[in-house]
């Protein structure tokens, strides 16, 4: 098999690629019996394409040559600890080369290939180790400043966190993620390098039925997340933002959900109404909805 030593992990070529055809994807009817929560989709006209992969899809903008949101169905109950080898990055046959971003984007600097889904978050079931290889994906790929991508501990294990919290209630986990694509986004090597990053961690929580008091009904539930790279990566591409306002370097933030649709211009379907932040933390007088939360740990969360 051809293979290119690079960094860390190793490229294989476009002719040994995965065989991706059939590919399931992610399942919208995955947290059944609550709403069917569908992929994304851009609301200014954005051209995607979406890329099946086993237990999780990614809504790629080949303009950008990166993914605009990634979704991934994680069953708690069935997770399997795949063991990590080597990591054999691929480009994804089924798009073009030129419309995705692949090895000559993180070769020779400081930007890891961040996986927007986490290689073990779709390694459940039967095809654990087939879904755990399908997330070397360039696809499921963001340039993420090295510092960022590897000692974010917080940012890394947020599915971690709210899973674990789910758990309680129900094994399953919906999750999306990606970056927050900017007009002013530097470009590097032909990519406009996103210096945000969201997650929204969506889960049943059950609730009392009102007319019977033995009996119970899930509700859907969801958590938004940003975190900011932006002086990394101004530091790696030797551009400074045309931003006033940082969010504070390497900060993690819970967030409405509905400001993180707001922010990539997404239609997130049922997961803003879902929102836990304004039911839990009422906004300020005169504010329509809460503030962005600075988070120091998991016992910050509010789910």
């Amino acid at each position: 098999m051809s293979e290119t030593e690079l960094g860390t992990g190793i490229e294989i070529s476009r002719a040994d690629a995965p065989d991706l055809r059939g590919r399931a994807g992610y399942d919208p009817r995955f947290l059944a019996p609550g709403p069917y929560v569908p992929l994304p989709e851009p609301l200014d006209g954005a051209r995607v394409e979406v890329l099946d992969y086993t237990h999780f899809s990614v809504v790629h903008r080949p303009d950008r040559r990166l993914a605009a949101a990634t979704v991934v169905a994680i069953d708690g109950s069935a997770l399997v600890d795949v063991p990590r080898s080597d990591d054999r990055w691929f480009l994804d046959p089924r798009i073009g080369p030129d419309e995705q971003a692949g090895a000559e984007l993180y070769a020779r600097n400081d930007f890891d290939r961040g996986h927007l889904v986490r290689r073990r978050d779709p390694g459940w079931g039967p095809e654990a180790g087939r879904a755990n290889a399908d997330t070397f994906s360039y696809a499921n790929a963001a340039p993420q400043a090295s510092t960022f991508n590897q000692s974010m501990e917080l940012w890394l294990g947020l599915e971690d966190h709210v899973l674990a919290y789910a758990r309680r209630w129900d094994a399953r986990l919906v999750v999306v993620t990606g970056p927050v694509f900017a007009d002013d986004d530097p470009e590097y090597r032909g990519v406009r390098v996103p210096r945000r990053f969201y997650k929204i961690a969506a889960y049943l929580l059950p609730q009392p039925a009102d007319l019977d008091p033995d009996e119970e009904v899930s509700v859907l539930a969801s958590a938004g997340f940003v975190l900011d790279q932006t002086p990394l990566v101004e530091q790696i591409v030797g551009a400074r933002s045309a931003q006033q306002v940082e969010l504070g370097g390497f900060r993690t933030f819970q967030v409405p959900v509905a400001d993180i649709g707001d922010l990539t211009r997404l239609d997130l379907g049922p997961l803003v109404a879902a929102d836990r932040l304004p039911v839990l933390v009422p906004a300020a007088a005169g504010d329509e909805v809460p503030a962005w939360r600075p988070l120091a740990g998991a016992g910050d969360l509010v789910l």
